[in-house]
């Protein structure tokens, strides 16, 4: 199956951009082999983009349909009769999360032509889709998550304080001034909170999530406590878990684990809870200007969090991302290991002159990593005593991972 290469062209208001988007070469080398690829995401993000731009360099012929629309989802009211139609068309679905009954009729397509590239379905919401899918296409997907624009992804044509400020959403990293996009941000929250989670079968009060959301801002970079999330929202614990299961399921918070493989200490196992798009965490703690942003209480675990998602965006599929803290004071903020075991302790500092505390020299000791780094936000790359070395973000990310 011949798949030619491919870019994005966002038209924005900072200037056209062409941007190959980092996940390209793994959704075209699934559609080579899997009947169903699945391209989720957070919305607003891109997903529809960039499946119309793969849509026109596949071979064989295809439509798009999109289940926000009515006269689309009345059309697959009986899906299988619709679809059966074209079993040579590679048929795109958007906003599958809408129709979950859709999966088990397209397991039954599939084995009744097996095929690559007969589907390629767009989610915004993976607890729903995973679930659905897990059960009706095992075998028969591959899933990919695009994510807002990188920095690895971006980094020519727009400053590293821009992305930072603004976050990865192309509306939200384009809009033409702060205030646009602060009002960009405004309604994607309102859009989510009113509609895509009753859409979805989530039905959590307006005034709470909120609250919660606005919390996140407090704790982005920490430790999670549900305990005081709790208590602070007046509902359970296990009431807020499902929340933030909705929220890291819906692609806008992760929670980074602890790392303690092999490690005979007394260690903290608290997951860190992060705010993966640093627009949308400058826009709950309403931060509208890099100025401000830089004056801001916030900025060190911002900085912090923004690191940790933009060397996840372009880490390769397999690797793995901890934290590491000991009840005694050993701490590093991010342990990265490889599919080949190769182990990096990272250190994040907002700074350009950071100092290390002796708690990350006994991490280095506790973990055996292969190298250390502390990452700040610009600056030549130099050494550290104890074989650290200082790079910034943007270096690092080629460094170890050719982006």
């Amino acid at each position: 199956m011949k798949i030619k290469s491919m870019v994005f062209n966002f038209h924005g208001y900072i200037a056209p951009m062409l941007i190959t988007r980092h996940i390209e070469t793994q959704v075209l080398n699934d559609l080579t082999f899997f009947p169903a690829v699945g391209i989720l995401g957070p919305r607003q993000v891109g997903k529809t983009t960039f499946a119309k731009t793969l849509q026109v360099k596949l071979i064989q012929p295809s439509f798009y349909l999109d289940l926000e629309d009515e006269a689309t989802f009345t059309k697959l009211t009986e899906p299988g009769a619709y679809l059966s139609q074209y079993p040579d068309h590679c048929i795109i679905i958007d906003e599958v999360q809408l129709m979950p009954r859709l999966f088990g009729q397209l397991r039954s397509l599939i084995d009744q032509a097996r095929r690559p590239a007969r589907f390629i379905l767009l989610g915004s919401a993976s607890p729903t889709i995973l679930r659905e899918s897990a059960e009706s296409l095992a075998g028969r997907i591959a899933y990919t998550e695009l994510t807002p624009l990188s920095l690895a992804e971006v980094q020519s044509q727009v400053s590293q304080s821009t992305h930072w400020l603004r976050g990865g959403f192309p509306d939200s990293l384009l809009a033409p001034t702060d205030l646009l996009q602060h009002r960009w941000m405004q309604n994607f929250v309102q859009t989510f909170i009113q509609r895509d989670l009753r859409n979805i079968g989530y039905i959590i009060p307006q005034n709470i999530l909120i609250n919660l959301l606005r919390m996140l801002t407090q704790v982005n970079g920490n430790l999670l406590n549900m305990s005081d999330l709790s208590r602070s929202l007046g509902v359970s614990q296990p009431t807020v878990g499902h929340y933030l299961d909705v929220l890291e399921g819906s692609f806008l918070i992760s929670r980074l684990q602890p790392y303690f493989a092999n490690v005979s200490k007394r260690l903290v196992k608290a997951p860190k809870l992060l705010v993966r798009d640093s627009g949308l965490l400058h826009h709950l703690a309403n931060i509208t200007t890099y100025d401000q942003l830089l004056g801001h209480m916030l900025v060190g675990g911002s900085w912090e969090s923004y690191v940790i998602e933009q060397i996840r965006r372009a880490a390769p599929d397999g690797w793995q991302f901890y934290y590491y803290r000991t009840h005694t004071g050993a701490e590093m903020d991010l342990v990265l290991i490889s599919p080949n075991g190769k182990k990096i302790g990272v250190e994040i500092k907002f700074s350009t002159a950071p100092t290390l505390t002796r708690g990350f020299y006994e991490s280095q000791r506790d973990l055996n990593v292969d190298s250390s780094y502390i990452i700040i936000p610009s600056g030549e790359k130099y050494p550290r005593a104890n074989n650290v070395w200082v790079i910034n973000l943007a270096d690092f990310i080629r460094a170890e991972f050719g982006e």
